[in-house]
Parts: C-alpha cells; structure tokens; sequence
C-alpha cells in the first residue's frame, strides 16, 4: 500500500511541475476520504504522496492550497484558502494536509471556482490541480463551471485525479480538463497509477528533437550495474524493512550540513548514483535515521540502517468496550523530535521512548505516556472515558422544534461568583450530540426570545438524552408598510419599563416566544402604531398591524 502512496504523488508531480504562473492544489477533505484502499484511509495516502511530491519541488513554485469539507458536517460553504499561492510554500501546505480534519461534504465545482478566482485567472495563466474521492455533492455543474472559465481565463488549465472514482464518477468531473485542456487521471490501484504516471510524463515531457550525434569518445572503464543498495531496519538484528520507506540522498555542505537534494527512492531500493560523498536519510512513518556514505563506480554499497523504532497501534474509544472513533484526533510527541498528529485507529513506525499521546474526542481529552523499545510492535486502546448527550428543543411537551436555527449550547453547571457559567460547545438544530467528560452540565437552547435551561449529567460510556422545553409559540406579526417592529413585555417593570424581546427593520416578523402577553410597536415613517398579541404555548399566533 505504501508503493500506491509513493506512485499517487509522482502522478501529481508532472502535473505541479509543467505548471507556469501560480497553482493551486484543491484538495478534497470530505468524510468520505476516511473510506480505505487496502486496508489504508485514503486521507493518509493523500497526505504522504503530497509530502513526497512537495518535498522535491523548486523553491521558487508558487502553489497555494484550498480544502474544502475540513471543518464542517453537512455544509456547501465549508471552502477555505488554506495557504494562498506565492513561493516557498511546499512545508506550509504538508502542515496544513497533515493537520486537517476530513468531515464535510464534496463542493468541489464551487472550490475550483475559488481557486481560480484567487488566481485570478481572467488576468494571468492560472493552473488548478483538483484532488477528489468524490463527485460533487453541492448541486453544481463542474462541466459548466470548465467552459465558464475556459472562456473567460487569459489561460486556465483544470487538472483531475479521480482518486478511487468508479468510470461514472470520473466522467461528471472529467469536463473540467476536457473544457479547460487538462488531464483527468484515473487513480484505482498501483497498476493503473502506473499507466496514467506514463500518459503523464508523455504528455508533460515531449521527446525533444534528436541532436546531433557527438563524435565518438573512448570507452568509459567498467563499472558495476548497481552501486547503492541500502538496507533498513527497525534495531539491531531484526528483520529489514522491505516496503513503506523512503531513501533521500543530499550533497554535504563545506560547513557539514545537508546540501542539495540528489534523489528520493522507495522501498528495497537497489540502484546507481553518480561517484561521491552523501548524506543518506531513510524515513518510515514518524521515524528517521541518517548516515554519510560514499559511493564509486566500481563498488556495490550495502549500508544498513539502523532506525531505532518501533511500531504503535493507537485505537481511540469514548470508554471501554465502545466502538473505535475514527474522528478521534491523536496528537503523539516524544523522542527524535516527534511531532504528529493522526485521526482514528493508527498504526504508525514511532522512534523508540515514551510517546506521549493526547487524545480529543468530542469535548473529551486524555493524556497517555506508552513505552515503545527499539524493535518492539505495541498496540493500545487509548480511553476517554466520556459519555455522549445528545440535545433536543421542544415548544411544549411532545412538540419537538425542527428548525435547524436555534442554539444549543454546553455549559459548565458551576456558577462564578457572578451567576455566570463556563461555555463548553455550541451548535445548531435538532439532535444535536456531544461528547463530553463525566460531570455536571447545564443544556442552554435559544431561539428568538425564548430561552430555556436544563441541567444533566454525564457518565463514562453512557447516552444521555436531554429534552429542553421551551414553553414557546410562534408569534407572526404583519404590518403593511411598516419599516421597522418592536416586541415587548405587555407588562411594565417597576420603573415602568418594558424588556424587550425583538427589534427588527422589516414589514414582517416570525418570533419564537414564551406564551404571555406582549406589546407591538410599528413604525411607518414618523408615525408608531401600537397592537397586542397574547402567546399560547404549542401554538401559532398571527396578527396585523394595520
């Protein structure tokens, strides 16, 4: 599998690397990049080919990245420039591919729209290279967006890899390189990466036309077919490590330190690199280990690599004997710099020490130390020994409120001093679930001028249902005219004030309200108008105000 994530991201190479002007990748965060290819999600077989490929490019490229369906569930909106385009950019956007969450749905027509609006593509050769599992699931027509801006770009170029897209799927994203002169690759398995990665550099680097042939030079002396075959392993004397690894090969400095990039292979790698002295850096998940060599034309090199590491299994759960959370965020430091973040059950080579996890599901965090020696396969269920409630708003009694506006907010059932309480999560509409740690909490709904305050609490691996009534109707007021509508408390206070419950510039007004009396104040140009309404919880009342 590893072998699919390097040949992915030599397909994208040729792509990023005949691009002139600015690019920008678009890549696809959905939750459907959680699905896997044998046995691997393709989120982490997108983030490592990216890696790859971004590590040997130009410093001086101008890509940017956009993602889309990264931070919400459920939402067409959810597209963000995540790195604008400009050089130098290739570690910001691995960080950022590292770092994001994969939730959302598939606006992919409407985040190609955005790059190519960042790139200002009416103006400049502007290059888009969309990454995808999916085919667009926000009710727009990609084909249609590929002739818009093939007409309207000075020179706009769509590229696509279908990644793991039936041959119906490919063909609805597949216009957007037919109308705009770019490539659409197919990328199911390694076989077929194979083929398209040779359509590719086909179509990138033409044959040049043969020069003329040089006069004949003596004979070069006899060299060895291969003069490099690096073997890796996790400690001393255990197995070599045949597959998911990578060999980098630098120049050194005059000052010691690594020099130029030679080359980057994979895997059991036997080869030939030209006579000299390198720095060899071997890597596997989140383990490294590097050594100085020196190579000659006549010697076969077989250095072994000693990565000191073992390999951890992570499997992430609310609480014991629960399903694993695959949006779990696990965030591992340790030894030899380890610094990562990965999502859901992980397995993961780790340099050998004590890796300190910390894991976040929901509002629950947990922080674990595990032991992993030099050699060693660790597996480990990391609990957060949380509950889940999940939120629901009533009118009244057995009328549920289905709109998907109110608010629904956790706090902490601990007051201050001053009555107020902590803010823990906040979200919208019905059903809503939250994680949270065993404790006491308060479930705060709102919509329009109805409020209403629950308190609950929450136990390790335990659902809790938490019904909030709001002893609400809906108040529906008309007023011809009007420019603008007052609600207040038909009753006054002791100082013969009324609260107010909406302020809206408008001729018409739908309030959420708790049932009592209210007071109606319209105002057409200088002149107010007054009426009352009354309230019924579960009911609706409509009035105008003439």
């Amino acid at each position: 599998m590893r072998l699919f994530a390097l040949v992915f991201a030599a397909l994208i190479f040729p792509v990023l690397a005949q691009a002139e002007g600015k690019s920008i990748i678009v890549l696809d965060a959905s939750g459907s990049m959680w699905g896997q290819i044998d046995g691997r999600a393709k989120l982490e077989i997108a983030r490592e080919a990216l890696g790859s490929v971004l590590a040997g490019i130009p410093g001086d490229s101008e890509i940017g990245l956009i993602a889309y369906g990264h931070r919400e569930k459920g939402s067409c909106d959810d597209i963000e420039l995540v790195v604008p385009p400009g050089p130098g950019t290739a570690a910001a956007i691995t960080d950022a591919a590292n770092a994001m969450q994969f939730l959302g749905k598939t606006p992919l027509t409407e985040a190609v729209r955005r790059a190519a609006s960042e790139l200002k593509s009416t103006e400049e050769k502007a290059t888009v290279i969309l990454i995808t599992d999916g085919i667009e699931t926000c009710e727009a027509d990609p084909c249609a967006l590929g002739t818009e801006l093939e007409a309207s770009g000075v020179d706009f170029t769509a590229h696509v890899v279908g990644f793991g897209l039936t041959a119906d799927e490919g063909a609805t994203v597949a216009c957007l390189t037919e109308n705009t002169g770019g490539l659409y690759i197919e990328a199911k398995d390694a076989g077929t990466l194979v083929e398209a990665l040779k359509t590719t550099v086909a179509v990138a680097q033409p044959e040049p036309e043969p020069e003329p042939a040089p006069a004949p030079e003596p004979a070069p002396p006899a060299a060895v077919e291969f003069n490099i075959a690096p073997k890796l392993y996790l400690t001393e004397g255990g197995t070599e490590i045949t597959d998911g690894h990578a060999w980098e090969f630098y120049t050194i400095a005059s000052n010691g330190d690594r020099g130029e990039g030679i080359a980057t292979e994979y895997n059991q790698y036997r080869g030939r690199l030209p006579a000299g002295t390198y720095r060899m850096v071997a890597r596997i998940g989140e383990a490294r280990a590097e050594q100085d060599i020196t190579l000659s034309d006549d010697v076969l090199l077989e250095p072994q690599v000693i990565l000191n590491a073992g390999i951890l299994t992570l499997r992430p759960r609310v609480a014991e004997g629960a399903e694993v959370d695959s949006g779990a965020s696990l965030y591992l430091t340790g030894p030899a710099g380890l610094d990562a973040t990965h999502y859901g059950e992980t397995t993961i080579v780790v340099p050998a020490g004590d890796i300190q996890v910390a894991m976040k599901i929901g509002e629950a965090t947990v922080t674990e130390t595990v032991a992993v020696a030099p050699g060693q396969t660790v597996e480990k269920d990391i609990i957060a020994g949380a509950g889940v409630a999940v939120v629901d708003a009533f009118y009244v009694e057995g009328m549920v409120m289905d709109t998907t506006q109110h608010y629904v907010e956790i706090l902490a059932a601990q007051k201050a001093l001053d009555g107020s309480q902590t803010s823990i999560a906040i979200s919208y509409g019905p059903g809503q679930t939250f994680t949270l740690p065993p404790g006491e909490y308060t479930a705060r709904i709102q919509q329009g001028a109805a409020v209403g305050d629950v308190p609950f609490a929450v136990k390790p691996g335990e659902r809790t249902e938490v019904k909030v009534i709001l002893n609400a109707g809906v108040l529906a007021i008309t007023a011809p005219g009007a420019s603008q509508i007052e609600v207040l408390d038909a009753k006054a206070d002791i100082s013969g004030n009324r609260a107010q419950r909406s302020f809206d510039y408008a001729a018409e007004k739908s309030l959420v309200a708790p049932g009592g009396d209210y007071l109606i104040v319209v105002k057409r140009g200088e002149t107010l108008s007054e009426a009352t309404a009354t309230v019924k919880p579960g009911e609706r009342t409509e009035i105008t105000v003439p």
